[in-house]
């Protein structure tokens, strides 16, 4: 399939419900309002097309967006490209669920969501952390270094209370993901989320939430989680 079949089918999918939700969360035109779902037959069609999703990822529109991180070759784009997609990405839909679970899937994953954790930009920051929820998910534990991880969790938790929103909310799932996914360091985990205790999320024209790690930590290891993986983290 070419770019015009694929914007042409997407269009078709777009339901005006789904989309009044993803601008809801911050999507804003163009934007055709497409299940992520509904992408599926679709994506057998085409599999991995890093130029194809180059193009879809270029238009600014959500669907096409996200269309492209099912579609692209993670292991072709270099430090460059991801920094490039994160620019384009306005808002976490795009950041977290996009980009950094593109970025989970590429070699260079640790190195390009250490300089984003660095970067003090909140979306970067979010998809920083972000990807390593998505690799600790998913990987094996002996690809990653305790020690690294270990201040990690000191960093969310000297930093969390004065995070930005994304941020914070995304430190928060690290915390929860290094206490099922990762054992070396669950012990550790678990007692860091219950030092922080809740965090509340305030935005505006929404309800305030509240973060709750260490709850959602112990109902998970309650029902047996620890050690959790995904097969797979894109769709």
């Amino acid at each position: 399939m070419d770019f015009n079949e694929v914007m042409n089918e997407l269009e078709g999918l777009g339901k005006e419900r789904t989309k009044k939700i993803y601008l809801s969360n911050g999507a804003h035109e163009p934007l055709f309002g497409v299940a992520t779902g509904a992408m599926k037959p679709i994506v057998k069609k085409i599999k991995i097309d890093q130029s194809l999703a180059e193009e879809l990822y270029a238009t600014g529109n959500y669907d096409a967006m996200y269309f492209a991180g099912i579609i692209a070759d993670p292991k072709a784009m270099t430090k460059e490209d991801f920094n490039r997609w994160i620019d384009d990405a306005y808002f976490y839909m795009l950041s977290d669920y996009v980009v950094a679970v593109t970025l989970s899937e590429s070699p260079i994953a640790q190195e390009v969501a250490d300089e984003w954790i660095a970067s003090g930009d909140d979306l970067r920051m979010s998809a920083g952390w972000s990807c390593y929820c998505w690799l600790l998910g998913n990987r094996k534990d002996d690809e990653f270094v305790t020690s690294k991880l270990s201040a990690m969790l000191d960093q969310v938790k000297a930093d969390i209370y004065d995070a930005p929103i994304r941020t914070k909310i995304s430190m928060n799932n690290f915390l929860y993901t290094v206490a099922i996914s990762y054992i070396p360091l669950s012990e550790k985990a678990a007692e860091v989320a219950e030092e922080i205790g809740a965090i509340e999320i305030k935005r505006e024209n929404k309800k305030n939430s509240v973060l709750h790690a260490h709850e959602n930590i112990q109902k998970d290891l309650d029902k047996g989680r620890l050690g959790f993986k995904r097969k797979y983290v894109r769709c």
